[in-house]
């Protein structure tokens, strides 16, 4: 058992409270239909392996909130530095000052839990990683949409190549109807917009299926409303085996783009639509007729060999014999992260996110800014 305190008791804060302290790992934003009996077996655990110390913000309607619920208040971030019973300090404020809290804490011996990003610059995540390996103190970044459904199933489709070898992949989601980012995430100086927000998940879940190096990058930034952020953006991935990632992302969107995944093979086409991953299906091409052969000098009049799908232009409609593949959800194991960090500081498994895997994500995205400023592609690795 280990005793964790939260640094911060706002939006992702009071949702890891919640989570922690009642032992569920529910929070009461997260979406009701991936909430079931098979789920629950998986995710009741987490009472046995993390306790809540308490938390700490600076807003007295977040303390009146968390003492609401029962939780501890602290009256500063030195009172749970002191506190020698607490073992792991979540951090959970605004992005600008990840770094200082996460250093302060590792070197008054605690490990440290961080909300994605990290940090908003690669330069300030080294000195952290730095501080971490000369204290031995475990420094976890908290990129847990790793065990999303939707990325479990779409990852199985690029692993088992169940739509041939893989060619190319889009990623879409977004949302947040016409307001944009607001709060401190519409202001740059505190480490706002979407690529920090929600491009750390999804370039993160794609360099983790492929792992080659990445040759260049280009980005389209999006800013509808006149805030000093990127409030949307179009990334392309273009990596060192062939492979290339399109990635859609926005807080302008009415809904979020559909479908949320798309995987392109060489004998067929992976599709996951929603975030729980239900509806996942492989489009799988049936093998041409071997005798057959295109006569392209025949007349008009002639009548097609093979009956194929409906479609502008012969090349531009897709067999009309395909098999299509359901797929099952995978379980959503919404703990899964909190216990490796646990094993981690016992020493009983490896740390899945590193903090390197951060640092390059970190850096994709700083290439993909200064891409979408300058308006050209970026060599990366």
């Amino acid at each position: 058992m280990k005793n964790i305190a939260i640094v911060g008791c706002g939006n992702m804060g009071g949702g890891h409270a919640l989570a922690i302290g009642y032992g569920t790992g529910y929070t009461d934003w997260q979406l009701p239909q991936i909430i079931d009996d098979e789920i629950e077996a998986v995710t009741t655990d987490i009472s046995k392996i993390l306790h809540l110390s308490g938390i700490f913000d600076i807003d007295e309607k977040r303390q009146e909130w968390a003492r609401s619920q029962g939780f501890h208040v602290y009256q500063s971030l030195e009172e749970i530095l002191d506190d020698p019973e607490v073992d792991i300090v979540l951090v959970a404020v605004p992005n600008h000052l990840h770094a200082e809290i996460a250093k302060k804490a590792m070197r008054a011996g605690k490990h440290v839990l961080c909300e994605k990003p990290v940090t908003p610059t690669s330069a300030e995540l080294e000195e952290v990683l730095r501080v971490s390996r000369e204290t031995g103190k475990v420094f976890y970044p908290r990129q847990n949409r790793r065990w999303d459904p939707d990325y479990l199933v779409v990852k199985k489709i690029y692993d088992e190549q169940l739509a041939g070898k893989p060619l190319s992949l889009e990623n879409r989601i977004g949302g947040g109807g016409a307001d944009g980012p607001f709060g401190w995430r519409s202001e740059k100086r505190y480490g706002g917009g979407m690529m920090l927000d929600w491009g750390v998940h999804l370039i993160d879940r794609i360099v983790q299926m492929n792992k080659s190096k990445i040759k260049q990058i280009f980005c389209q930034v999006i800013n509808l409303t006149g805030t000093d952020v990127d409030e949307g953006f179009n990334l392309t991935l273009i990596f060192e085996d062939g492979f290339v990632a399109y990635i859609e992302s926005g807080a302008g969107h009415f809904d979020s783009p559909t479908p949320g995944w798309r995987l392109n093979g060489t004998t067929g086409i992976g599709e996951v639509i929603t975030f729980t991953g239900e509806g996942a299906k492989v489009l799988k091409a049936r093998p041409r007729d071997p005798n057959f052969v295109r006569d392209f000098n025949a007349l008009p009049v002639r009548k097609p060999t093979i009956k194929r799908g409906e479609g502008p232009s012969w090349f531009a409609a897709p067999p009309a014999n395909n098999d299509v593949i359901e797929l099952e959800r995978p379980i959503y194991d919404r703990n899964a992260l909190y216990r490796n960090l646990v094993d981690c500081i016992e020493g009983k498994a490896p740390q899945i996110v590193t903090g390197e895997q951060a640092l390059r994500v970190l850096k994709i995205m700083e290439a993909a800014l200064l891409s979408g400023e300058e308006n050209r592609a970026v060599d990366f690795e």
